[in-house]
C-alpha cells in the first residue's frame, strides 16, 4: 500500500511540489498500479517461456561492406575554402 509519505519522498527526489490534492491523486493511483501488480503476481505462468520482447526481433540493418575511401582530392572539392591539401578555416582567438 503506498502512502502519502511515500508520494511525498519521491516528489521530494523528483523536485517536485505537489499540492494535498495531487498528493491524494497520486497516492490512490499508485496503489492502483501496485495492487494490479499484486494481481499479476497470482497468474499462473508454469510452462510459459520467458522472453524479452513479444515478438520476434530480427537485425534490420544491412551488411558491412568494406569500400575505398573517396581519397583526399574528392573530399577537399567540396570545402568552401582550401589552401593546398588543407581545409582552410576560420581563426579562432588572438
Amino acid at each position: 500500500m503506498i502512502t502519502s509519505k511515500d508520494v511525498e519522498h519521491v516528489a521530494k527526489l523528483a523536485r517536485l511540489a505537489l499540492t494535498e490534492d495531487e498528493k491524494r491523486l497520486y497516492t490512490e493511483q499508485l496503489s492502483r498500479i501496485i495492487d494490479y501488480f499484486a494481481r499479476l503476481d497470482q497468474v499462473d505462468t508454469k510452462g510459459v517461456e520467458p522472453m524479452s520482447h513479444a515478438l520476434p526481433v530480427m537485425n534490420v540493418l544491412r551488411e558491412d561492406v568494406v569500400e575505398t575511401p573517396p581519397g583526399q582530392e574528392a573530399m577537399l572539392a567540396s570545402a568552401p575554402d582550401r589552401e593546398g591539401a588543407f581545409f582552410r578555416v576560420p581563426r579562432i582567438g588572438d
